[in-house]
């Protein structure tokens, strides 16, 4: 299978479309060479010279074109594309644009080469096959070399045949080569390729931030809908109030929910965002009522200045918060919630105990919220436990910022 690797990678057919791509850049020089040269310089004919000065020509020319910034872009497309390698970004060097030229002056002349005889394998292989029947093998109707018909020239196809499989090695083989010339000429250097990887590991990070996010925000406003609207529909006729109360929890929470998801889908889009929907800890007063209204008994305490906490630690703690009273929604029930928050010199304690619910006892705990969550708690330098304590579900974060 290693022998026919060639044959049968799609790799050798990118390249094999690299190096026409090259010849078909060719064409146009070429046709200088053969037409404008001889044109401008009449007198390179009488004395032979055509052929040489126009191929010192027509490299002069194709080095200049190289240096146009169209040509740069389209070669490093061709080599990131076709050759599978990644290259430097836009050159800021003469030294760098010069190596740019290089690749693009070799991919033109192997190109043409290599196109020249993919063309020309394909038609001898059919005047083969032809002078099998005929005895002749001809070229634009006129004869080149008589042949015996019948199996004395059918070794003629089986030759071409074999030259296009060679042809499909040296493909391989070129393109190969090829690809380490751009690698040499064209290739990222390693603090290029270290600060790609730290770039990706951004774009990564940032990801899993968003993915919280929603996870938090829309899966407790999820939570919250799902109850009260379940709650008013056993209410719409016998309580009135309590479903107009119901309503108007699943209008605010699926209000949140929108403003959220239109804020991370914006920063997924653009980068940016025109609003800054990312709550904090003074917004916990806020996040108590919605959970209330769920139907949920909650006792929050709160114990120092909420206002003194660094930013950052006030959004991941009360995302924190979110999804522990959501979890207390969604798999206990009805039941009391008490949430504690002490703020103290450069350390902030955060609580959330519910009583296990006799209706889901069996739902499994432990999933990404609870992940999501001690991993929040470990990027601000704190830990979180959960599980547990006697008859009831407890969280606790810790987190110190005095340093902040």
């Amino acid at each position: 299978m290693g022998v026919l690797r060639p044959v049968v990678s799609g790799v050798t057919y990118r390249r094999w479309v690299y190096l026409i791509l090259g010849g078909a850049i060719s064409v146009p020089y070429l046709l200088f060479a053969a037409v404008a040269v001889p044109s401008l310089v009449p007198f390179v004919t009488s004395l032979g010279w055509a052929s040489a000065l126009g191929a010192v020509v027509t490299v002069v020319v194709l080095g200049a074109t190289s240096f146009l910034p169209a040509v740069r872009v389209l070669e490093a497309a061709a080599v990131r594309e076709l050759l599978g390698e990644a290259v430097a970004g836009r050159p800021a060097t003469v030294r760098a644009r010069a190596r740019y030229s290089v690749m693009f002056v070799l991919h033109v002349g192997v190109g043409a080469v290599v196109s020249t005889v993919t063309l020309a394998v394909p038609v001898g292989f059919g005047f083969s096959v032809s002078a099998v029947f005929t005895g002749k093998l001809v070229d634009n109707g006129t004869e080149v070399v008589a042949l015996d018909r019948g199996w004395g020239s059918a070794w003629l196809p089986v030759a071409f045949a074999a030259a296009f499989m060679v042809l499909v090695y040296a493909v391989w083989g070129v393109g190969g080569l090829l690809r380490r010339a751009a690698l040499a000429l064209l290739g990222m250097s390693a603090a290029e390729r270290i600060a790609q990887l730290e770039r990706r590991t951004e774009q990564l990070a940032e990801r899993t931030r968003l993915a919280r996010e929603l996870h938090d925000s829309v899966g407790h406003a999820l939570s919250v809908v799902t109850v009260q609207a379940g709650a008013a529909r056993r209410t719409l006729r016998t309580d009135p109030g309590f479903t107009e109360q119901a309503l108007t929890a699943i209008e605010e929470s699926a209000r949140t929910a929108l403003d959220d998801l239109d804020h991370v889908l914006g920063l997924l889009r653009d980068g940016a965002s025109s609003r800054n929907p990312q709550p904090g800890l003074t917004e916990l007063p806020a996040l108590v009522e919605a959970t209330r209204l769920a139907g949920a008994e909650v006792h929050a305490d709160v114990q120092g200045s909420l206002g003194a906490v660094p930013a950052v630690v006030s959004r991941e703690v009360y995302r924190i918060l979110q999804e522990c009273l959501t979890n207390a929604v969604r798999y206990a029930g009805k039941v009391p919630v008490s949430v504690a928050v002490v703020v103290s010199a450069g350390q902030l304690c955060a609580t959330v105990a519910n009583r296990l619910g006799a209706a889901r006892p069996s739902r499994a705990r432990g999933g990404r919220g609870l992940r999501g969550m001690a991993e929040r708690a470990e990027l601000l330098g704190g830990k979180l436990a959960a599980g547990p304590a006697g008859d009831r579900w407890e969280v606790v974060v810790t987190v110190p910022w005095g340093n902040r």
